[in-house]
């Protein structure tokens, strides 16, 4: 379950642990210092919550079931290069860092830790990450998604999508140009327990709404994956 504790003007962090009382814990303590808490106890749910609320920082802890921190980690970085995420672990050996760091954290912080060291990281990565702008507005070719208005274009027509297009759109437009892997777009969008039809259906679909009648933009590399990129002058 995802909980929402938002104010509409503060920065928002969302918090991801399995261990209620620790996630309730970092929640009031970065309530109370100003910020817009939103909460989630396993690494699905925090995909999903990142997809909805697009947070300015995710608070991950790593020893969660499947998918793992570490997990969630890589599959918001390939998705959402531009997001902070800061490790939650008791784990601290230099191994442990490095596989961190690696699959995508920007921090990472051993327990038991102080609040008030936990508030002065968070503020670090939020000013350092301030000077990122957010990009509302994705495209390729005459095809934009409005991430902010939840509007697809193309030609100046609207095209009506489900969720799971939208976000099988907006994966494949941020990484417009890109081959993706089979295995990193069902990663990405779905989480860790598809397999390829459900890929391959969700691709025929988008086709027929985005591509039908008007040249293509979506692409199949035949043995690897999809593609995205403006058609050829």
């Amino acid at each position: 379950m995802v909980t929402d504790m938002t104010a509409e003007s503060q920065a928002r962090i969302l918090v991801v642990d399995d261990e209620q009382m620790l996630l309730d814990m970092v929640a009031d303590a970065l309530t109370f210092a100003g910020y817009a808490i939103t909460v989630a106890g396993d690494g699905i749910t925090a995909l999903n919550a990142v997809r909805s609320e697009r947070p300015d920082l995710v608070i991950l802890d790593v020893n969660m079931p499947e998918p793992d921190g570490f997990q969630v980690a890589r599959s918001l970085r390939a998705t959402y290069p531009e997001l902070p995420v800061l490790f939650l672990t008791a784990r601290s050996d230099i191994e442990d860092l490095r596989t961190g760091f690696e699959s995508g954290g920007d921090d990472y912080l051993t327990k038991p830790f102080r609040l008030e060291e936990l508030r002065l990281r968070v503020a670090a990565l939020l000013r350092r990450s301030g000077a990122v702008e957010r990009t509302d507005v994705l495209s390729c070719g005459d095809l934009t998604m409005n991430d902010r208005e939840h509007l697809v274009m193309r030609d100046g027509d609207e095209i009506q999508l489900s969720p799971i297009e939208y976000r099988l759109l907006h994966y494949l437009l941020s990484n417009t140009g890109q081959v993706l892997e089979r295995a990193q777009i069902l990663e990405a969008v779905w989480g860790f327990e598809y397999g390829d039809s459900v890929l391959e259906t969700a691709i025929s679909q988008l086709r027929k709404k985005v591509d039908a009648g008007r040249p293509k933009l979506i692409h199949t590399v035949r043995g690897f994956g999809y593609s995205i990129r403006p058609p050829s002058p």
